[in-house]
């Protein structure tokens, strides 16, 4: 490992030992505020500014075939004054070789600046570190399916060690939207569609992340919640597109979960969102940024922009006429960090020369920063050990967690005639078969099949072309030749399964210039439909493995197949976790975290819709969801019973206990997940069919009973009314109690004034 001197050491050669007194930032016994505000006194305009701006090491940070740094002549330039951070370095290297890199730049950083200040080094999560060598966990949607916050806590807190033994600091994640539109190619980065569990897995991610804040220093980095706020309500599920959210709507459920990152696990930054609410731009919104957020909810972190977005204020969004008026709406609103532009916070020193008020706005944004830099252990401990990245990254813990969280995430959907679990013990050829199947697929079956299960796979056709831009369907002619393929292996088998469903390609982000991501239908993609009619003609039972990153309308699915698994994106070892559900090793305990409807226009379905939204069918079809929030089989079945209420009659500030017996009255072990809805039956605003407010996951023998108890407080009661305040109003109320959302024990209480 290179050794590196300690940035206390080389502000003492370069200061001097008399002018310590002047130099109190490199002091690591002074409070972080007395740190902050030293430096930022003795700081000019242009190293000021030089903290507010990021740029990606995709321009040009890297390591030479010596090992040794080396930049492209654009970004040595960038450095001149210091920087406030460097979005992925080292993303493609191996752990130790991007710890190595990430070293050898920071200790240029900090040579480089005429103050000593290192930068944070930033990457993404969603699905583990996106870096290479990094353990790959499943996505946040799947991860929220399995409704367990302490594996989910555990997933990210391993994500927050990998990443800081490469030499990270922060990530551009967790995301606390709330996903309700299929359409949008970014729901699988979100938690699902619901205020409450969105709000529990964000605390356990942003938790986990940090190691509980304790972890910030040494071992563990940043969370960055993203996108502040409503990003996924997008029109029509487009990227970029407005934003149309009542006030009510955004109080009651698109801010909690982001609340909740920032009082509940002190997320140390937030992310702009790209878009607008009801026509004012978020990157410019100082009610959400500063009043919101700083104001009411007491965030302490770093507000950053999304890529490029505070120059987009002007030639995207047009809000402002010129790019300097861009620049000052986003700085008077509170976005202290411009990513990657170079035509938005670099206008800044010029501005500054006739508009000296700026200055007061600039210094508070670079407080903020330098603050962030002071809770990461930045100045006290600027590197990171090389040997122990190796070590450390992707081993035995890492990958037995992402195999746990993937068996405990997998939904059974459906199990006609209970043709699940598959007996290993029968001698018998299973086929493989579909254009999602991985090409390790048939290796992590074999795995856990044992011997007496002989394999066959054919995967028959892709989806698309494989354009990560703009990807295009494989024709037609093409996936017909494929399907037949499959069949004709298939019926060399005794039973199929079927993987269909999303590949990367048909469910992605949108980016700004070119390329594609949504959708304007959530039918599954190409003839897939057509495939499992295929095979149902060869007269053998069909299981589907469904992978995918959206909601999909599977109605052919759901009819014909003989058993569905909905296993979302899982990780790196997601097919051993489904051999292992298939043939019975893991009983499935996955719950449904959106609910999933018939087809698009059904959209908006989500289940806490107002009431009377549910008044009223549509012609010549159902209403109802295909499958309903909540909802997931099990290989063993629980009774609920003996719901009760610790009082029938309330009054504003008191808490009511209820509780439930479940009783495991099949033949196997199995978790299950008790959900906790509360329905308000009046009130002066319309309320909605019903809201999550507890879930418990718990774990019962065959013949095993629990009472599980939930605590009703006002805080779960409370509206925003007629005034816009939140308060709870007295009347009456339902507590639900059950395994999904459309399954429940249903009581009643009163609160009075």
């Amino acid at each position: 490992m290179q050794k590196f001197t300690p940035i206390l050491v080389l502000c003492l050669i370069g200061f001097g030992f008399s002018n310590l007194s002047e130099k109190k930032y490199i002091q690591k016994d002074l409070p972080i505020d007395v740190r902050v505000e030293n430096l930022l006194s003795q700081m000019t305009l242009e190293e000021k500014v030089a903290q507010m701006r990021m740029f990606h090491s995709g321009l040009g940070v890297g390591l030479n075939k010596r090992d040794s740094l080396a930049f492209s002549k654009g970004v040595k330039e960038r450095l001149n004054y210091g920087i406030a951070g460097i979005k992925s370095p080292g993303d493609r290297y191996s752990p130790e070789r991007a710890a190595e890199l990430n070293n050898q730049l920071q200790e240029f950083v900090i040579k480089n600046n005429r103050l000593g200040i290192p930068a944070f080094f930033v990457t993404e999560s969603y699905s583990g570190v996106d870096a290479h060598g990094c353990t790959q966990f499943g996505r946040p949607i799947s991860l929220s399916s399995s409704w367990n916050t302490k594996l989910v806590k555990e997933v990210y807190d391993i994500i927050g060690r990998e990443a800081r033994y490469r030499g990270l600091h922060l990530t551009h994640s967790p995301e606390a939207d709330i996903a309700r539109d299929p359409r949008f190619g970014r729901m699988s980065e979100t938690f699902g569609e619901d205020t409450h569990l969105v709000s529990e897995m964000i605390v356990s991610a942003v938790s986990g992340l940090q190691g509980d804040s304790l972890g910030l220093e040494s071992t563990h980095i940043g969370a960055v919640t993203k996108h502040f706020a409503g990003y996924a309500q997008v029109s029509g599920g487009k990227n970029f597109a407005s934003v149309e959210i009542s006030p009510r709507t955004l109080i009651d459920e698109i801010l909690p979960p982001f609340k909740a990152a920032v009082v509940e696990a002190n997320t140390l930054g937030i992310m702009a969102s790209h878009g607008d609410i009801n026509g004012i731009a978020s990157h410019a919104n100082p009610e959400l940024l500063t009043n919101i957020l700083r104001n009411d909810w007491g965030f302490k972190g770093y507000v950053v922009s999304d890529a490029n977005d505070v120059g987009r204020l002007h030639y995207f969004m047009k809000v402002a006429e010129t790019p300097e008026d861009a620049v000052r709406l986003a700085l008077v609103a509170g976005v202290d960090i411009d990513l990657y532009a170079d035509d938005a916070y670099a206008l800044l020193p010029k501005m500054v020369e006739t508009e000296p008020a700026l200055l007061e706005y600039i210094d508070q944004a670079v407080r903020r920063v330098l603050r962030t830099k002071f809770v990461l252990g930045l100045f006290d401990n600027p590197y990171t050990d090389v040997q122990k990245a190796k070590e450390m990254t992707r081993n035995d813990a890492a990958k037995a967690l992402a195999k746990k969280a993937d068996e405990e995430s997998i939904i059974l959907l459906k199990n006609e005639n209970t043709l699940l679990p598959l007996n290993r013990n029968k001698k018998r050829t299973i086929a493989l078969v579909g254009p999602v199947i991985d090409s390790k697929t048939k290796a992590a079956f074999e795995k856990i099949a044992g011997t007496d299960i002989d394999f066959i796979e054919e995967k028959g056709f892709n989806l698309t072309n494989g354009d990560g831009v703009t990807p295009i369907l494989t024709p037609k002619s093409e996936t017909l030749k494929g399907i037949q393929q499959i069949v004709d292996k298939a019926k060399q088998s005794d039973v199929i399964v079927l993987f269909v469903g999303d590949d990367k390609y048909t469910s992605k982000e949108a980016y700004f210039s070119g390329g594609l991501g949504d959708r304007d239908n959530i039918d599954p993609v190409g003839q897939q439909d057509d495939l499992l009619l295929a095979l149902k003609k060869i007269g053998k039972p069909v299981i589907v493995a469904l992978k995918h990153r959206r909601t999909l309308s599977i109605n052919i699915i759901a009819a014909h197949a003989d058993a569905v698994l909905d296993c979302w994106e899982l990780s790196e070892f997601g097919d051993e976790a489904i051999a292992k559900i298939l043939f019975g090793d893991v009983t499935p305990s996955g719950k449904l975290p959106v609910t999933v409807p018939r087809n698009i226009g059904q959209m908006p379905i989500h289940y806490s819709q107002k009431e009377i939204n549910f008044k009223k069918s549509y012609l010549f079809s159902e209403s109802t969801p295909l499958y309903a929030f909540g909802y997931g089989l099990s290989y063993t079945t629980f009774k609920y019973s003996n719901l009760q209420l610790s009082e029938t009659k309330g009054n504003t500030t008191s808490t009511i206990k209820v509780s439930v017996e479940i009783k495991n009255t099949g033949t196997r072990s199995g978790k299950e997940v008790v959900q906790l809805y509360i329905k308000d039956i009046a009130g002066s605003v319309v309320r909605p069919m019903k809201e999550l407010k507890g879930f418990k996951k718990i774990e019962l023998e065959p013949g095993e009973s629990q009472k599980i108890s939930f605590a009703i407080t006002p805080e779960m009661l409370k509206l925003t009314g007629l005034d816009m305040k939140q308060t709870v109003e007295p009347g009456q109320f339902e507590v639900q109690i059950g395994g999904a959302s459309n399954d429940v024990l249903i009581s009643s209480f009163n609160i009075e004034k």
